[in-house]
């Protein structure tokens, strides 16, 4: 068996706020935004390619895992070749980043927070 990660699921509070920091923050282009009645499909795909988000608007009790699916470490990674621009366009959009960033012997690499809690890393590989 061959096969490639295809997506990853992201808790968030409302649909349309969470197109819009992906879009604008990150340049991600909308897969999917399907109505299934009392839900959505929604899927956004960053522009270099590589796994999708599947946005999930949280329901009852799945409210408390908003920005906590990380138990509070980095869980998301995204890489950059220019890491400059995209923490100016992260930081108009939203984004708090919690530390300058630092080169690693894997890259620059600086650690950021959505606007809803989760840990990032945004990288620029070595």
């Amino acid at each position: 068996m061959s096969g490639r990660l295809g997506a990853v699921s992201l808790i968030v509070p409302d649909y349309d706020e969470a197109i819009a920091f992906f879009r604008d923050g990150l340049g991600f282009a909308v897969g999917a935004d399907i109505d299934q009645g009392r839900k959505r499909w929604v899927t956004v795909e960053p522009p270099r390619g590589g796994a999708r988000l599947v946005l999930a608007q949280a329901e009852g009790e799945q409210v408390a895992g908003i920005g906590a699916q990380g138990f509070g470490r980095v869980w998301l990674f995204y890489e950059t070749d220019d890491f400059g621009r995209d923490a100016a366009r992260l930081v108009a959009a939203g984004a708090v980043f919690g530390e300058v960033p630092r080169v690693e012997p894997y890259g620059k690499v600086a650690v950021w927070r959505d606007p809803w809690g989760n840990r990032w890393d945004l990288i620029q590989p070595a």
